[in-house]
């Protein structure tokens, strides 16, 4: 009995694939759409709570929708901008900026191909930072609300990435693996070198020519269910009880860089990136040494340190308020 799963064949990139018109119609753009659509109620539940009002101003739905669609714009310009930046290695982009934000490949539409995380947690931030500036709504607060909405709706946007086939994991010989589409998607291999072949006599596989598809870690679902579902449990079940305005916003960084951080040892690294740090040369579809470190990981640590750094500085200054607010009595 093979200890793998077959990648579901009904599964495309489009939803209605080889249907004019309708065939540009993509399930990554459909999470999308899900994703923020979940963030909003959320955020509105939220704010029935009375979590966003401050100094006699009640917040609206209206607010939240701004809050949002600004968050959301800056978003996708940092997602967009940071990778690729940072995981594109051709230096296309720094000779050709325009194509940065340009849907078409070989005549193709593609959408906007290759979103980073990190990128978009920074353009976000900067969104959120710049409207309650604009609007002079306490910042920490409203980070603190969004931060409770973020996960659930994080979880679609992953889901979108198990439905591009893309951002798999490392090989694995655990019965849940998935053979993932080929090139390309995932790397395939010859069957004639001799840890592949040992490799497919360990998992039940048949070699069916030359190069094969191995089965890999749906790392895109592991991400899905700890970085999005159990995360937004965890900081749901805490939300109103925070100690101080800031802590929700520092609970999320600190929680999300810290789970990516181990679940990046399932998932594959960029090909043209490959491992920051290697101890012992270890190849892009195996991690034979926890200190082979990739580059979400360091992207991530310094997330955990941000986080740690922005609960110490809202403890301090709500500790100061309360002083001065005590002083006044």
């Amino acid at each position: 009995m093979p200890l793998y799963i077959d990648y579901p064949s009904w599964i495309h990139p489009e939803i209605f694939p080889n249907v004019p018109v309708l065939g540009l119609v993509r399930w990554y753009g459909l999470m999308y759409i899900l994703a923020f659509s979940t963030a909003f109620l959320v955020l509105k539940k939220v704010m029935k709570e009375g979590a966003l009002d401050s100094d006699g101003t009640k917040a609206t739905e209206d607010d939240i929708f701004s809050f949002i669609a600004t968050g959301i714009i800056f978003l996708l310009i940092g997602a967009r901008v940071f990778s690729t930046l940072v995981y594109d290695t051709t230096g296309d982009y720094l000779k050709k900026p325009w194509l940065i934000f340009w849907p078409f490949k070989n005549g193709h539409f593609t959408g906007l191909a290759g979103m980073s995380y990190h990128g978009g947690f920074i353009g976000g931030l900067l969104g959120m930072i710049f409207w309650c500036w604009k609007h002079k709504r306490p910042t920490m607060r409203w980070i603190d609300a969004m931060c409770t909405a973020i996960p659930l709706g994080y979880t679609f946007g992953r889901i979108g990435n198990f439905m591009n086939g893309e951002l798999y994991g490392r090989i694995t010989t655990m019965p849940w693996g998935i053979v993932f589409p080929g090139v390309p998607r995932a790397e395939r291999f010859s069957s004639k070198i001799e840890w592949v072949s040992a490799f497919m006599e360990k998992i039940g596989m048949e070699a069916t020519g030359g190069l094969v598809n191995l089965p890999r870690h749906p790392s895109q679902l592991y991400e899905a269910l700890f970085e999005g579902i159990l995360l937004f449990c965890i900081i749901w079940l805490v939300h109103k009880k925070k100690p101080f305005d800031g802590f929700i916003g520092g609970l999320y960084t600190i929680g999300y860089g810290t789970v990516r951080f181990f679940i990046e040892y399932f998932r594959e690294p960029d090909a043209d990136i490959g491992y920051r740090f290697s101890v012992d040369g270890a190849q892009i579809y195996e991690n034979t040494s926890l200190l082979n470190i990739s580059t979400g990981q360091i992207l991530c640590f310094l997330m955990i340190l941000g986080g740690i750094g922005v609960l110490a500085v809202c403890f301090l200054l709500d500790k100061k308020r309360r002083r001065k607010t005590a002083g006044q009595k």
